[in-house]
């Protein structure tokens, strides 16, 4: 087990925390939660041995491999595949070890070294990489391209299924969600709950965090408190500790009746959709938790768009994409004032195209859009962050967006953004991935838009600042179009889901629950163009009578294929097979153990993805 005995922690003359003592064991998986700049990567540090204890200590067993994503990537023309395959360590050391006794003609080494690939599932190594690739929302062409060829995003993916690849008793993960898409977030979801060993996770993400963690470690006020569940569990336990202090009660019920008068405005309009119900069931679980986070940093709300034109914008027969590649085609679609719109589907399916052609990044090939005159857009997308004066202070640029404010004015309005004192007159290149997403934010919702359009707006923002913006969001008059792989914030915002696939922009007519079965449903329907594959309970049991046909044959290929590995380390484990003059049967042998072993890894994936498939499916067709 990894245990902290009395750790105290300090970035320079800033103590991070001090007199923490809790115990990691084997096989636990625990989110590590606070403020940004509490200390959370700092604590990944003092494990990789980056940091030292200022005070205590912390120990784990020393024949435990440690794993992580790599923050700085040497590029290489190394194919992306033997990249991330490099990633099991012992592997490569016994591979090399293979070579260096061939070419000695050592026997027995090599018979050791075969023996050890087969332990360690080497000879499937090839197969486990391409599907954490797979997984992770990359196509086969692209496994076999140059590491020095994918755009940082893309790397760091590359990182991630790397440090996924190592066979490793600690996993250490820190934001691993904030480059993904909602499909390979909800594919890494499902491999962490299969992890053997023990996850310690940073993440802002609380349905990651509740589906994958058993505890949650939160840092606050220089101290490290453990509590037993996951992300939600510790929201009401803080609460209701929360709650036992009298001086927090008053500034508490305030929150809790703020929350209310969305729930209750909200309700009164609401349909009997199940995208409505699933909205007021996140508004009512907001409500619950608001109390556990009165000490929030961030205040701030949006204010009344200067115009609500009644139809906002309409696209007719369009299409568009990049270059002479059609990406979206025959698009229709309108929108009115107040509508909130999220937008689901594949990676690469045209969520942020869509995104682009409403905020008038891209022009249609064919087909017309229609604008309103008063209409007024604000617009998140990671590029806005990027485009930022680097050179500019945050006060700089808010007196360049509205050169009537005054100083005192900009200082109250960011400091809802928790940009305090000094902090408004450092240059923006100073500041944090967070700070500058929140500054891009500020800047947006100063302009009082009609139309937001965020695509991926919580990327490095942490979980106060996310529920913040959540809670701005309900108060907001205008139109919102949402791209997430936040999956809390889509509930609890949206009160339709569209679905961008094969080219086409459809309603989801199912509620988010339901999307992970679409989604294991689309993928096992294949790329190809055409009608879109429909989210029915009909077409739901037809796919699942097949798949349980599937299911039942591969099983019977499994009960062949352990069959005839019994057969082979039978033979394997007479001695003689070892003599000089065996080699070639040896050989052959070994070479029948490794085809037999990756048939019945592959069967055995397949067999795993299916129940899983089955059984969301079984769930939505009710």
């Amino acid at each position: 087990m990894l245990s902290f005995s009395g750790l105290a922690l300090r970035r320079g003359s800033s103590l991070l925390f001090e007199a923490a003592d809790f115990k990691v064991y084997a096989g636990q998986k625990l989110g590590i939660t606070g403020a940004n700049g509490c200390g959370k990567s700092s604590l990944f540090a003092l494990i990789h041995g980056e940091l030292s204890a200022d005070q205590g200590d912390f120990t784990f067993p020393k024949d435990w491999m440690v794993a992580a994503v790599e923050q700085e990537t040497q590029l290489s023309p190394r194919v992306a595949l033997e990249y991330v395959i490099d990633g099991d360590v012992e592997l490569r050391q016994t591979e090399a070890r293979l070579a260096q006794a061939e070419s000695e003609q050592d026997s027995l080494q090599i018979a050791s070294c075969h023996e050890r690939l087969q332990e360690i599932d080497g000879y499937q190594a090839e197969s486990r990489a391409a599907r954490l690739l797979s997984g992770l929302g990359f196509v086969e062409a692209e496994i076999r391209r140059p590491l020095n060829s994918f755009s940082g995003g893309w790397i760091m993916r590359l990182n991630l299924a790397r440090a996924l690849m190592c066979r490793s008793d600690l996993l250490l993960l820190d934001e691993p969600t904030n480059h993904l898409d909602l499909d390979a977030v909800i594919w890494l979801e499902q491999w962490l709950k299969r992890y053997r060993g023990s996850l310690l996770l940073i993440s802002h993400d609380r349905d990651f965090l509740d589906a994958v963690v058993d505890s949650i470690a939160h840092i606050e006020n220089q101290r490290i408190t453990l509590y037993r569940g996951n992300y939600s569990a510790f929201e009401m336990q803080r609460a209701e500790r929360l709650a036992q202090q009298q001086a927090a009660h008053q500034k508490q019920q305030q929150s809790i009746a703020h929350m209310q008068g969305y729930i209750e405005r909200f309700r009164a309009k609401a349909s009997k959709a199940k995208q409505a119900q699933s909205r007021i069931k996140a508004l009512e679980k907001m409500q619950l938790i608001a109390p556990a986070h009165i000490d929030s940093p961030f205040h701030f709300e949006f204010r009344a768009p200067t115009a609500l034109p009644s139809s906002l914008l309409k696209i007719d027969h369009v299409a568009t994409g990049y270059g002479d590649k059609t990406v979206l085609e025959n698009i229709e679609f309108s929108l009115i004032p107040g509508e909130r719109i999220g937008l689901l589907g594949l990676n690469g399916a045209g969520k942020s195209t869509f995104i682009k052609l409403l905020a008038g990044e891209l022009q249609p090939f064919r087909g017309e859009v229609t604008r309103a005159k008063e209409l007024r857009i604000g617009y998140f997308a990671q590029h806005q962050v990027e485009q930022l004066d680097l050179e500019a202070s945050a006060l700089l640029t808010m007196q360049r967006l509205d050169p009537g404010l005054s100083e005192r004015e900009i200082r109250s309005f960011l400091g809802g953004f928790n940009f305090r004192g000094d902090k408004v007159l450092q240059a923006v290149s100073t500041f944090s991935g967070g700070q500058k997403a929140r500054l891009v934010l500020a800047l947006l919702i100063w302009q009082r838009p009609n139309l937001l359009l965020l695509d991926e707006p919580t990327n490095h923002l942490d979980l106060e600042m996310r529920l913040a913006l959540n809670q701005a969001l309900q108060g907001y008059e205008g139109s919102v179009i949402l791209v997430s792989h936040d999956r809390h914030l889509l509930r609890s915002v949206c009160d339709d889901l569209w679905l961008v696939d094969r080219g086409a922009l459809l309603t989801f007519d199912q509620d988010l629950d339901a999307y992970p079965a679409w989604l294991a449903q689309r993928n096992a329907a294949g790329p190809s163009r055409g009608a879109p594959v429909a989210a029915n309970r009909q077409d739901n049991r037809r796919a699942l009578k097949t798949y349980t046909a599937r299911l039942n044959r591969i099983e019977r290929e499994m009960a062949s294929l352990n069959a005839k590995r019994e057969r082979l380390e039978q033979q394997l484990s007479d001695n003689s097979i070892y003599d000089a003059n065996n080699r070639d049967t040896l050989n052959s042998t070994l070479a029948a153990q490794a085809e037999n072993q990756q048939r019945l890894n592959l069967a055995e994936e397949d067999w795993l993805q299916l129940s899983e498939t089955i059984e969301a499916m079984a769930r939505q067709s009710g």
